[in-house]
């Protein structure tokens, strides 16, 4: 017997944060948003540019994720697009967060924003921030596999 897979929609993607930080570990995360809110997301009006995460009382927030109302006129009159949205985690993950988010440098960076079932989920990552000669290098590397690309599709 056959079993499909899933493939998963991604309705944000934060493309600085893996030009800006070294990932180390990636989360699976589940975000307590409105119904206004997950339809807005599911029509892809997301949009995670500088967006981070931090623990407050035990738990995971999402801070500076913009989400557009889906309907203005039909959303409530005091919603604000970029509130705190709480991060559901399992209580071991959120330890792992709190140790290493209290070592210094390390930040924790929404990645994606997808739907799982019905469920949307957002990935986030630990990461460290890169320094200005590691992204050099990653503009360097990219750009020879631009070349790399461009000399076998052509030749």
């Amino acid at each position: 017997m056959e079993m499909k897979r899933q493939s998963k929609l991604y309705y944000g993607v934060n493309r600085r944060a893996r030009f800006d930080y070294e990932i180390l570990q990636t989360y699976e995360a589940g975000i307590e948003l409105f119904g206004h809110e997950v339809k807005s997301i599911k029509t892809g009006r997301i949009n995670l540019a500088g967006s981070y995460a931090v623990i407050r009382a035990n738990a995971p927030w999402l801070l500076n994720a913009s989400i557009p109302s889906y309907q203005a006129k039909n959303t409530p009159a005091d919603y604000d697009p970029e509130r705190s949205r709480r991060l559901l985690l399992h209580k071991s993950e959120i330890k792992e967060l709190i140790g290493a988010s209290a070592q210094k440098g390390l930040t924790i960076v929404p990645l994606k924003v997808y739907t799982k079932g019905n469920r949307v989920k957002v990935l986030i990552g630990l990461g460290r921030h890169k320094k200005k000669g590691d992204k050099r290098e990653t503009i360097k590397r990219r750009e020879a596999e631009r070349d790399i690309e461009r000399e076998t599709k052509g030749g």
